[in-house]
Formats: C-alpha cells, sequence, structure tokens
C-alpha cells in the first residue's frame, strides 16, 4: 500500500467533516437569524396591539360624557344589532321630550333616542347613515325644531356634543365637512387633541363607563327623566304663512327623505311640543309643504295640547324641554300617532331585547332618585 495515498485519502476525509459541521453551523445561525426575526416582528405586533389598547381605553376614559349627544351617539354602538325599530332624531327636544322607556313598557316599542344638542339637519343626515350601518330602522321620527330655531350654516355651540360621540370613519369625516369652515377643523379633529388634558377633571362617572360592561351600556336608550318645572304660558299660534327655512337646511332635509325612501324606512317629520312662536311657525308651516309635496307625514304637537293633555304649569323642565311627567303624556301622544299609521312590532318578550327591560328599570331608578 501506498502510505502517500493513505494520508491524501485521510486528509480529504477530514476535510469533508469540516464541510459539513459548517453547513450545519451556517444552517443553525440562519435558522435563529430567521427565529429572532419572527420574535422581533411579533414583539412589535404585541407592542402595537398594547399601545392600540391603551389608547383605545385612555381615549374612552377620557372623552367627555355629557347627556346632550356624546352619551347617545356612543350607546349606539353597544345596542344588539338590528334591534331598533324606532329611532327619534333632532335635537334635544327628542332626548328630553321621547320617553323610550315609557315606550317599551307600555308599548313594546323598541325604540332608541337619537339626537344632540342643538342639532343640524346635516348633522341629522350623518347620525342617519350612522344609524343604518348598524341597525335597520322601520321608521325614523324626526323633529324640526333645529332649523326652525337656529340659521346659522355652521353653528359652534353645540358641535363637540354633536361630534365626540360618534367613532372614527368617512362618515364622520364627511360630517365634520359640512358643519365646520376649513379654518376650524383642527378645533374639533381629532377629538382627543380637545380632552386629552381631562385627567385631573375625571370623576366617577368616567371610571364607571370605563369599566362597565357592553351589556350594561346596552341598556341606555338616549332618553334621561328630568323633573324639575317652570311654569311657561301656552303660546297663540296665528302664522299663516311659509318660510325662512336656510338653503342648507332644506338641501339636508330634502337629503334625509332621499335617503329613507332609499332604504324602505318611513319617515315621520314632528315638532315636540314647547312654547313655539309665529317665527318657527313659518319655518314649519314650510316644511309642512315639503311634506306634502313628498307624501310625508308630518305633525306639529303644537297643535294638540289638549289631546296630550299637556299642562304648561306643571309639564315643563324648563323654557324649552319637557320634565318627566310632560315626557309621559307627550309620549303616551305619540305613541298612538306612529301604531295608527305605521306597522311597528310589539317586541316584549322577544329574544335579543332583554335591554330594553333594563332599560325600564334604570328610568325608574333616576327618577325615583331625584
Amino acid at each position: 500500500m501506498n502510505p502517500r495515498a493513505t494520508a491524501d485519502t485521510g486528509t480529504a476525509c477530514h476535510g469533508i467533516d469540516d464541510i459539513t459541521l459548517l453547513d450545519a453551523l451556517i444552517d443553525g445561525v440562519n435558522v435563529m437569524k430567521h427565529f429572532s426575526r419572527i420574535i422581533h416582528s411579533v414583539s412589535i405586533l404585541l407592542i402595537m396591539a398594547i399601545t392600540v389598547c391603551v389608547l383605545y381605553h385612555t381615549d374612552k376614559l377620557l372623552r367627555p360624557k355629557d347627556m346632550h349627544g356624546m352619551m347617545q351617539a356612543g350607546a349606539l354602538y353597544y345596542q344588539p344589532k338590528n334591534t331598533i325599530d324606532v329611532a327619534f332624531m333632532g335635537s334635544s327636544h327628542i332626548y328630553y321630550n321621547v320617553n323610550t322607556a315609557l315606550l317599551w313598557e307600555k308599548y313594546g316599542m323598541a325604540a332608541y333616542d337619537y339626537g344632540a344638542a342643538e342639532q343640524p339637519l346635516w348633522i341629522t343626515y350623518h347620525y342617519l347613515i350612522e344609524l343604518c350601518k348598524y341597525q335597520n330602522p322601520k321608521l325614523i321620527v324626526l323633529d324640526l325644531f333645529g332649523p326652525a330655531e337656529f340659521k346659522e350654516d355652521y353653528q359652534y355651540t353645540f358641535l363637540r356634543d354633536n361630534l365626540y360621540g360618534m367613532r372614527f370613519s368617512i362618515n364622520k369625516l364627511q360630517m365634520l365637512y359640512a358643519s365646520c369652515e376649513p379654518s376650524q377643523y383642527f378645533e374639533y379633529f381629532p377629538g382627543w387633541l380637545d380632552y386629552h388634558d381631562r385627567y385631573r377633571s375625571l370623576n366617577k362617572a368616567d371610571w364607571n363607563y370605563m369599566t362597565s360592561s357592553s351589556k350594561e351600556k346596552a341598556s341606555f336608550k338616549g332618553y334621561t327623566p328630568y323633573t324639575n318645572n317652570v311654569a311657561l304660558e301656552e303660546p297663540e299660534l296665528t302664522q299663516d304663512l311659509s318660510g325662512d327655512i336656510t338653503v342648507k337646511s332644506e338641501i339636508y332635509l330634502q337629503r334625509i327623505i332621499d335617503y329613507t325612501a332609499e332604504h324602505d324606512i318611513d319617515l315621520f317629520l314632528i315638532v315636540a311640543p314647547y312654547p313655539t312662536n309665529d317665527s318657527h311657525e313659518l319655518v314649519y308651516n314650510r316644511v309642512h309643504e315639503i311634506a306634502d309635496r313628498a307624501g310625508i307625514r308630518f305633525n306639529s304637537t303644537n297643535y294638540f295640547y289638549d289631546h296630550m293633555d299637556l299642562n304648561f304649569e306643571t309639564d315643563f323642565n324648563d323654557l324649552s324641554h319637557l320634565n318627566y311627567a310632560g315626557s309621559c303624556k307627550f309620549t303616551d301622544y305619540l305613541a298612538g300617532e306612529i301604531v295608527r299609521q305605521f306597522d311597528i312590532p310589539d317586541r316584549r318578550g322577544c329574544d335579543g331585547y332583554e335591554s330594553w327591560d333594563q332599560h325600564v328599570t334604570d328610568v325608574q331608578e333616576m327618577v325615583t332618585d331625584k
């Protein structure tokens, strides 16, 4: 045997083992790099998820929670899907005056007060679009006090109450565009820039809302009882002329009429009772003409005080809104009109409507506490 050949063979075999080990090490390093990238990616996603969660709950905690639109808009998202048969829309004359607890307890009507303070019709239009993302209402009852009282094309006094309860969406941006001059956009959007420093003013209600369950939030139906009493003088109605509704308000009223027609939703235009005047009646007479032309039912209930047994000495909470006793009288009258003219089912005892039972209990407790 040739010793040299033997030595060469041994050297060759040793080289193959080194190469195999090197490949294995390289493969191991690649696996570790790949695993490290996975861990890095997962860590980033986890941090992002935690950040979003913290920001979401922080926003929920810090966001103002008044009963003049923010809570009405916010609670919509916790209502059982496609359970609201009747949505009452408009200004504060809705959530003060329309007693959704009575509608459920006496008529089995699954109703919701979806309005905000001094709400103009362009905001109502976008609220309607938002409502129909989550619900399939059979009837919209729209109060027309807003366009009779407020004539500016941009109304800022209660704009925050109208904006902050609605979730971010293209619809919300379009609503802001219709409601605010371009120079004012960043006064209201994004909202958390406006209320991010509420830490010092947080109270028990803020913490309770953040920690309450979706089921608890669903029992709020927009209505809150008020038990103050202001004696007022009953108005005399003498206006026969019509007009004075702004161009912008009339455009958006027509858009609401068109939208409900396109989505096969009944529309009922009303004026809730209050000490109206000839200036306001001018607008309501024009609305009546628009309603007649479109084949829409219209009822200015200021002509039917006797039918609802409304007492101007005892049934008003302030200069414009009904108290709890007045809301019961008005709601009972309005429910009779709705039942007579529209096909609204009685949902009492139906699965999925338990939150309305709880709503009745909640309202009874609030009245008792006051």
